[in-house]
């Protein structure tokens, strides 16, 4: 049977007139959004016991405790308000008045587009709530990119995603999809990414980090998943920023298992060739759901599952593992660009550099298409490194040296094996090697 959505003011009251739902909204950086959503509903004195917003930082800290990151728009920071917020509900809420009351706190902490259109607007949204009154709480977090290019449109965002956070920790708690699916209801296409949720408490005790983070994929709600090597997820920038990444690129499902061999060197090439401290560097494994994604209605739970499974194995190797729905080292490229890497290094095969200098595999703007793909995987400091194949056709191994290249973009691929932004991976043994 198909979900119902109920417009966002028509959710807001349904939630004002529920008697048991009561709590506090407190939020920074994007003024009162979600709290006014409810106050215009009408009958917000059933659901609302506070609101709050501390802006100056002084009052923030002194409420909420400092951030030894210096990031205020942090999880860690939505972490502490709620936590205050929730504790004060339980303390001084009691007595025969709120005895059949299942108390809840919402926060965010958001930073919308500034005057200048300079920064990249975002935040953490969370809400701890409970189902049955003195019960143990559950949680609900999780982080968006506001996309939208005018501030005023992104604070209504907010307004309608924490309205459907509420709505979806209340109503559509016993099934996970619905609840997901659910947070961006009465939101255009194009007007948000939410790239990591994390659920906790009795009632998601069964719930499957990965497998839930892998739900926003499939959806179409985030183009990527990090997970570290405890097979966590992770948000993308707080794992990046700043950061020397190299990643080996796999698909699912794909014939012959990754060649860490010669990712290893690749891995040491990078670390050497880009003077890469140990301490800095963060290696990546990703795994393209590309061949499932073709056709989002029907990627099913068995497959989500093999993922998360997939993932939870490469996590086991000791690395972080991402995965994605990038067909191509461009989109890869513009989605680390966004976390602010201080390098990048891709490990690919020849096979799959051969087919970016193949103009067959373009349309009839052969020259402007590449020259555009090129332009987005190379400018954030990013090397492409390949690793040989044997040529079972001709028993020859293939390198940039001797990979054939359209006659077009000739100039251009040895203008980047010149300055280095394409380089071989040397002193590998041929054992290695795989053929093709």
């Amino acid at each position: 049977m198909p979900r119902e959505i109920l417009e966002n003011k028509r959710k807001a009251l349904k939630i004002n007139l529920d008697d048991a739902i009561y709590g506090t909204f407190a939020e920074i950086g994007a003024g009162q959004e979600v709290a006014r959503n409810f106050f215009t509903a009408g009958a917000a004195s059933g659901t609302i016991a506070k609101t709050m917003s501390a802006y100056d930082m002084v009052f923030s800290n002194s409420i909420y405790g400092t951030e030894e990151s210096g990031r205020y728009v942090s999880e860690s920071r939505l972490d502490k308000m709620i936590q205050h917020e929730f504790e004060l509900l339980s303390e001084r809420l009691n007595g025969p008045k709120y005895s059949g009351k299942t108390f809840f706190a919402f926060a965010d902490t958001v930073t919308t587009l500034n005057f200048n259109k300079t920064n990249d607007p975002h935040g953490w949204l969370g809400i701890r709530f409970q189902l049955t009154p003195g019960g143990e709480p559950n949680d609900i977090v999780f982080h968006v990119r506001l996309l939208d290019s005018d501030s005023s449109l992104q604070q209504n965002v907010l307004g309608i995603l924490g309205v459907n956070l509420v709505y979806a920790a209340y109503y559509y708690h016993d099934n996970i999809q619905y609840m997901i699916e659910s947070l961006v209801d009465n939101l255009t296409i194009g007007s948000v990414e939410i790239d990591l949720i994390s659920l906790s408490g009795p009632q998601f005790k069964n719930a499957n980090d990965r497998l839930v983070n892998l739900y926003l994929i499939a959806k179409g709600f985030s183009g990527a998943a990090i997970f570290d090597k405890d097979g966590q997820a992770r948000q993308s920038k707080d794992v990046l920023y700043k950061k020397d990444v190299m990643i080996l690129r796999t698909k699912f499902g794909q014939r012959s298992t990754p060649n860490f061999d010669l990712f290893n060197r690749a891995v040491e090439q990078f670390k050497r060739t880009q003077k890469v401290n140990d301490k800095n560097i963060i290696v990546m494994i990703e795994v393209l759901m590309t061949n499932f994604l073709d056709d989002k209605s029907e990627l099913g739970n068995v497959e989500l599952e093999n993922f998360a499974k997939r993932a939870e194995e490469l996590c086991a190797t000791g690395n972080y593992v991402i995965v994605s729905d990038f067909t191509r080292n461009h989109k890869l490229a513009q989605f680390l660009s966004r976390c602010n890497p201080k390098s990048v290094g891709i490990s690919t095969n020849i096979a799959n550099l051969k087919n970016i200098f193949n103009s067959k595999n373009y349309s009839e703007n052969y020259t402007d298409e590449l020259l555009a793909y090129i332009s987005d995987l190379f400018s954030k400091n990013v090397k492409l490194y390949a690793y040989p194949y044997l040529d079972k056709k001709n028993n020859q191994i293939i390198t940039t040296r001797n990979m054939p290249v359209s006659t077009e973009a000739k100039h251009l691929f040895e203008f980047l094996i010149q300055n280095g932004y394409i380089l071989d991976i040397d002193e590998y043994d041929t054992k290695f090697v795989k053929t093709v």
